[in-house]
């Protein structure tokens, strides 16, 4: 086994790695942005490395500092979390090229599975059929059009290299190819580092079913049941659970040996989740995501299975030590995932802002999995996850009530939540019944009356007290170093200090684009990627003034009244708080 591990990741993800790490005594390696340098995966880890940089690309994605923490820290293996590099090939290889271990799957099953059209042909090489899209990058619009012409609107533009809904856009006409695929092309770009775009049919109302599969080093594999992660809004999960509900033994266990026959198929080892769409007793190879997931808690909750543990062993060299017939499920689980978003009636806007109060709920069978405690601060730079809270229960029906109870209890101010519209999935009919599918949340559920409550200004709590860095020397022993440090600037001398910030406006305020006024006001924290009108054009209201980026995710800000544009006062590139005035309607 490893004696020192580096988690190649941040927040609730890291997390979990570094307490898995220090329960099988390893030291843990952690790697912070400036923004995280006070973060809870720095404070648990036993050693943290500064990377600079504030946005993901400047640090998180940035191979060569890594690399630098690496060859620093003297770790001998690299955990990537999910997301940033966890599905980079060639990360991957720039890390077992110099001797150290990665967790996870090999550079060649990650080249194979990561890049979606040659994972659909590797699929089908095993006997595993997929819903039916192209088996090319797509180079223009022009693509788009001709296959939904072809096989029918709408259709899904997925980013090649990426997963979890980000760069995932549904084309309901010709008339959307364009705007649709710079927009998939733009938030793949952000989040996985690489642009290239695929498309695919887009089944009307698909569950969406996924297994979790283990392969070790020997040639040994097995699959550790199903989860159904159907509750999303803009193609990301909100609620998971396991088992999936409602499917038939055999369907299960076809599912099942379908997973494992993709994974081996491609020499994979360690741990990872080959996902399916189900719609009338028919399921669809979707993807394989080679890294763990999310949801991967409500599998170790009903297999009694630690994920994190096994992967560690796997990297080790050690077989699994058991076969599928040692596989049991156990009761049921539900996790929800607690984003900083405010529901807005459906919208679901980021939240990003200070935690000023957060305690989890705890009682028999439920466990919380969290990046942040009271007092930190969710970025507008990175995913919106603030954790995620997993109950389990004997059955469905029992899971479903300890959660609820959970969520009731469950305590988190300074940000809004998604807890409002989880409270309102949960509860419906129709999730109970195991009625809906991936796209219920938007289409079926109402969440008119769904949204964080408003706080004025003097209710928001204030910034935390800014820091300033100096650059001094030292010496320890003799030997002298420079080192960097982060001092209040109430500690600093009067002339040294910087002006006061002006308090932060709520973050859970107004969902709205604008006041109805004329101006267009953005809701939330962002950075503005594409100015859609001039002044002087004609626009109705309704109409999207501009594209803002705000956790990884684009967001359209529209004008809510007809006019002519007076005046924009933002440009491609901008960044822009809450409540920003963008653009004039007259």
């Amino acid at each position: 086994m490893f004696t020192k591990v580096l988690i190649a990741n941040r927040g609730e993800i890291a997390v979990r790695v570094i307490r898995a790490c220090q329960e099988q005594g390893i030291a843990t390696v952690a790697v912070y942005s400036d923004l995280d340098r006070d973060a809870q995966h720095v404070r648990l880890a036993d050693e943290a490395y500064a990377l600079g940089g504030q946005t993901a690309a400047d640090s998180y994605l940035n191979t060569e500092v890594i690399l630098e923490a690496i060859e620093r820290s003297g770790a001998e293996a690299v955990h990537p979390g999910y997301g940033f590099f966890s599905e980079n090939a060639d990360f991957a290889r720039a890390i077992t090229e110099r001797g150290v271990a990665f967790i996870g799957p090999p550079p060649e099953a990650i080249e194979v599975m990561g890049d979606k059209i040659s994972a659909r042909a590797a699929a089908e090489k095993v006997g595993v059929n997929g819903v039916p899209g192209n088996t090319e990058f797509l180079s223009s619009a022009d693509q788009v059009v001709a296959f939904g012409n072809d096989h029918g609107w709408p259709v899904a533009i997925k980013a090649a290299f990426g997963g979890g809904g980000r760069g995932m856009k549904v084309v309901q006409s010709a008339d959307e190819a364009k705007g649709a695929l710079e927009s998939a092309q733009r938030e793949a770009k952000s989040y996985f580092g690489r642009d290239e775009c695929y498309i695919e049919r887009y089944l009307t109302k698909p569950r969406h079913v996924e297994v979790q599969v283990l392969c070790d080093n020997h040639g040994n594999g097995v699959f550790l049941g199903t989860r159904d992660c159907s509750a999303q809004r803009r193609h990301q999960k909100l609620i998971e659970e396991a088992p999936a509900p409602n499917l038939s033994a055999d369907i299960t266990d076809a599912m099942g040996q379908a997973a494992l026959k993709v994974a081996l198929g491609c020499g994979y080892t360690n741990a990872g989740t080959v996902e399916f769409l189900y719609e009338d007793g028919e399921f669809y190879y979707l993807e394989m995501n080679t890294r763990l997931q999310v949801e991967h808690p409500v599998t170790e909750l009903v297999t009694e299975t630690d994920l994190v543990a096994e992967q560690l062993r796997v990297a080790a060299g050690e077989p699994l030590g058991y076969d599928q017939g040692d596989v049991e499920i156990r009761g049921h689980a539900v996790e929800i995932r607690i984003n900083a978003e405010d529901p807005a009636g459906g919208r679901f806007l980021p939240s990003p802002g200070r935690i000023t109060a957060l305690i989890p709920s705890s009682g028999f069978g439920v466990r919380w999995d969290g990046g942040y405690e009271s007092g930190d601060e969710i970025s507008q730079y990175y995913d919106n996850l603030a954790g995620k809270l997993v109950c389990w229960g004997r059955d469905r029906p029992t899971a479903i009530r300890r959660t609820i109870r959970a969520l009731r209890e469950f305590v988190i101010e300074g940000v809004a939540t998604t807890i409002p519209a989880d409270l309102a999935i949960l509860e419906h009919p129709d999730f109970q019944a195991v009625a809906h599918s991936t796209k219920w949340v938007e289409e079926v559920l109402d969440l008119s009356d769904i949204g964080a409550p408003r706080r004025s200004a003097d209710e928001a709590a204030p910034d935390a007290e800014p820091k300033q860095r100096r650059d001094v020397d030292v010496e320890v022993n003799g030997k002298r170093f420079s080192v960097s440090m982060w001092i209040p600037e109430s500690d600093l001398a009067p002339a040294a200090k910087a002006q006061p910030k002006p308090t932060r406006r709520g973050s859970a305020g107004s969902a709205a684009a604008g006041t109805g006024s004329g101006d267009v006001a953005v809701p939330m924290q962002g950075t503005v990627v594409k100015v859609l009108v001039e002044v002087g054009q004609q626009i109705e209201a309704g109409e999207t003034i501009i594209v803002l980026e705000a956790m990884k995710m684009e967001n359209n800000v529209a004008a809510e009244k007809s006019g002519t544009v007076k005046e924009v006062r933002v440009e491609a590139g901008q960044s822009v708080s809450g409540g920003d005035v963008v653009a004039v309607i007259d």
